[in-house]
């Protein structure tokens, strides 16, 4: 086996020159490479390459794809067999294993190398210990390693302690927000004692001056619950304050909704219907078409909004039914008829009315003309 020798000159002040003979790093990992094993062997083998090792993980993976095909149950060829692909598998798991074990000792191993040959060719022995604050044993790649993990602990601890500093001012700067709100909270209530005070010493000077003596309703119940006698006064006086505000429950406004949904509804279904002839005209006919399918659409929505008012609504008895199409409009045509029978008592009495003005205004002329010519047939009786 041939070796290949690098020859490395170091100057200095205290050396004039050292021949160093390294070792190649192909040789060294060759020569110090792990031994392959005879299942090892027996994986190589079975994968169809050579068992020196040399093989890239590419090659290796196209060995196991062509077995594959060759081996496989769903390959559908005649030459499969699960398990001669059960133990192609396993050969192949366990030469990838071994590449990679094989890379990762040749990277150690060259990462140690290059740290020597730089410790050797740039600075004397002495000097290593002076650097990474004296920390540390072995190589110096070790050396580093440790310090490095050194310092990862140093400033986690730092980290900790920041924290720790944090969380003591915080609960510090806590406790005076506490303190000051119990100052603020008990010069609050002692302003209110004092005011309270101060009122209950005006009613009393009141009631000894005889104010509240001659007051309306003295000695009587209060009116104030004439409604319910039993009502809980709190809950009255909510109640109160918020019908007063124009709260409403959502029940309420969706039965208020629903009432006037339905309001316009049949308002424009009676419109239509008192709009068409008594003798349908094809375009009032399909005018009224258009009208129903529009209405449908929006009892469709207005079903939906029944459904949710009827699971809020706090009684059984006030749930609505849905409302239907085929029921409107006959509610509509009934309507329309009632409209047009109102509309002609109303034209009768409006012909009714004038008639007997008409009558009154004849009856009136008739009984001036009279009077006028008895005036006249006087006027000339005198002359």
């Amino acid at each position: 086996m041939s070796f290949t020798l690098r020859l490395l000159v170091s100057c200095g002040d205290c050396y004039h020159g050292r021949l160093l003979l390294i070792w190649s790093q192909s040789v060294r990992s060759l020569s110090s490479g792990p031994r392959i094993s005879r299942s090892l062997r027996e994986s190589y083998r079975l994968l169809q390459l050579p068992d020196e090792g040399s093989s890239s993980p590419v090659q290796v993976k196209e060995a196991y794809l062509r077995l594959a095909k060759l081996y496989h149950l769903d390959s559908g060829v005649p030459t499969a067999d699960a398990v001669l692909f059960a133990r192609v598998e396993e050969a192949y798991r366990a030469v990838l294993a071994h590449q990679s074990k094989v890379k990762q000792l040749s990277g150690e191993k060259e990462a140690e190398a290059e740290d020597e040959d730089k410790s050797r060719g740039a600075a004397l022995q002495h000097r290593h210990y002076l650097s990474y604050e004296g920390v540390g044993t072995g190589t110096p790649s070790q050396r580093e390693r440790q310090y490095r993990q050194i310092r990862v602990d140093r400033a986690s601890e730092q980290v900790l302690n920041y924290r720790q500093q944090e969380h003591e001012r915080a609960a510090a700067g806590e406790g005076a927000l506490v303190e000051r709100d119990m100052r603020q909270r008990s010069h609050k209530i002692k302003i209110t004692q004092a005011v309270e005070r101060l009122v209950e010493d005006l009613i009393q000077e009141s009631m000894a001056r005889g104010d509240f003596r001659n007051l309306s309703g003295a000695g009587k119940p209060l009116n104030k619950f004439e409604h319910n006698p039993y009502a809980d006064p709190m809950t009255h006086n909510l109640n109160r304050i918020l019908v007063d505000n124009g709260y409403q429950p959502p029940w309420v406004v969706t039965q208020r909704d629903i009432r006037e949904a339905t309001a316009q509804i049949r308002n424009r279904l009676l419109d239509g219907q008192a709009r068409l002839s008594d003798p349908v005209t094809p375009r009032e006919s399909r005018e009224w078409e258009e009208l129903c399918a529009s209405v449908e659409e929006e009892l469709v929505k207005l079903n939906k909004l029944v459904d949710n008012y009827n699971l809020i609504v706090p009684m059984l008895s006030m749930q609505m039914v849905h409302f239907s199409l085929s029921r409107e409009i006959e509610c509509a045509v009934k309507g329309a008829r009632q409209r047009r029978l109102q509309q002609q008592t109303e034209r009768e009495r409006e012909r009714e009315r004038r008639k007997e003005e008409k009558k009154r205004a004849n009856a009136a002329a008739m009984t001036k003309n009279r009077k006028h010519g008895l005036v006249s047939w006087m006027q000339n009786l005198l002359r």
